[in-house]
């Protein structure tokens, strides 16, 4: 097996892959989640910036030698990964960096950034002999699972817990790939308490973020994808947007198994973003002395449903690799995401849901601060579409219309000029 070990986040107790499927039993759910250990120098004999360099794959199954997969047969032929990294000359003198990069994971398969750890759970779960794979989710991890396992080279149900406030668009995903879906009275942490409650009782395969500790592997791909696309020269900050803490747990993981192979020299400052309305990470991490992680959870509201939690799962491995990478948190207003919103499809072309729009929302903010400097290369993480939630992308242009007019061309030539179109060049 490729994978080494599991070990606990808290205690540092280390298990055998095949003698825990979840979490540390001294440690609980909530303190015990656990990273996933490798031999990294049997790993370097094989795998090396040349061999990279020859591999025609662009998906994030070009890095499988450090992926915890051990029955390629079950990679499921979606392309998922290596997403593009635009890069934005104006937008860096604007905002006074020397480089500016947006990494666009909307594209991915069912729009979104979960479809990493996807990919990875209907893997393990086919390797384990499930026929069922559950999760929680406030809608995109939820409709990730669901289309990769509709994906899979074997039949895997899918039963899937949400938020009843869980946005239309999501929804229509979740049963249009099929899965069986219980929209829970609640929010999302007690979506994912029944979730961990049913996976337990009834032996269903649980996808769900942070308990399951190959879903940081598949999310590391993101940070491994951005260290080879700038040619191994990592940048000095990247911002994530944060709700359980997962993806950013994944991105530190990642950058630190480069370093471990000797693929980078160093990894970048991380900057976590919270909504102002669910920031319990940040909170926790403001009271990190590098000693014990305090956990004080929160009722969450913010309009950014992705990252809408108050209890987060990864909040003791997020609040640790942020401090490993000397990085910090920052939250913003759902006010800020609504312009970032509105100022990245504006700028950049890139059409974000509020979550991934919070990241940006961040760069603005710490650009405001003056935080920046004009030597920093930058990377922001763009995690879900805006198709994700029109309702919120339509309240970031509320004032832009439409602009309802006759069908005539002096209705025209009246709306131009209200516009202040009406002597603009052809």
């Amino acid at each position: 097996m490729k994978v080494t070990a599991l070990r606990c986040i808290t205690c540092g107790s280390v298990y055998g892959p095949e003698e825990l499927e979840y979490t540390c039993p001294r440690c609980g759910p909530r303190r015990g989640t656990l990273e996933v250990l490798y031999d990294y120098e049997k790993i370097k004999r094989g795998f090396t910036r040349e061999s990279l360099e020859r591999d025609q794959n662009r998906t994030m199954w070009r890095y499988l030698p450090i992926l915890p997969v051990e029955d390629e047969r079950y990679i499921q032929p979606l392309w998922v990964g290596w997403t593009p990294l635009y890069r934005f000359e104006g937008l860096a003198r604007k905002y006074g960096v020397r480089e500016l990069y947006i990494k666009d994971d909307g594209v991915n398969p069912t729009a979104s950034y979960k479809d990493r750890a996807s990919a990875l759970a209907v893997v393990k779960a086919q390797e384990k002999n499930k026929k069922l794979i559950t999760c929680a989710s406030t809608g995109n991890a939820a409709s990730s699972l669901a289309g990769f396992a509709a994906a899979s080279s074997t039949p895997l149900l899918t039963i899937i817990f949400v938020p009843k406030a869980a946005p239309e668009a999501k929804l229509a995903q979740l049963l249009i790939y099929g899965a069986k879906v219980l929209a829970v009275e609640g929010s999302y942490d007690q979506a994912y308490d029944l979730c961990l409650e049913a996976a337990e009782r009834y032996g269903w395969y649980n996808r769900s973020a942070a308990i399951n500790p190959y879903l940081v592997e598949g999310k590391k791909t993101g940070a491994l994808e951005i260290a080879e696309q700038l040619n191994w020269e990592v940048p000095d900050l990247v911002l994530v947007p944060v709700g359980d803490g997962s993806v950013i747990s994944g991105i530190y993981k990642g950058f630190h198994d480069l370093l471990e192979l000797g693929f980078i020299a160093g990894i970048p400052k991380i900057i976590g973003v919270q909504a102002e309305g669910a920031s319990p990470i940040k909170r926790a991490f403001e009271r990190y002395d590098g000693n014990e992680v305090i956990i004080e959870d929160q009722e969450a509201k913010t309009l950014a449903d992705s990252i809408a939690v108050g209890k987060p799962r990864d909040i003791v491995k997020a609040v640790k690799y942020v401090s490993a990478a000397k990085g910090s948190f920052i939250s913003v207003s759902d006010e800020e995401i609504l312009r970032a919103i509105e100022e990245l499809a504006e700028r950049t072309g890139v059409f974000a849901e509020p979550a991934a729009a919070a990241a940006y929302a961040g760069f603005l903010r710490l650009a405001d601060q003056g935080r920046l400097s004009k030597s920093d290369r930058v990377v922001v993480m763009i995690t879900g579409s805006g198709l994700k939630d029109i309702a919120a992308a339509r309240e970031a242009a509320s004032a832009k219309g439409p602009y309802t007019i006759g069908a005539s061309l002096e209705e025209l030539e009246r709306a131009l000029k209200e516009l202040g179109l009406a002597s603009q060049p052809a």
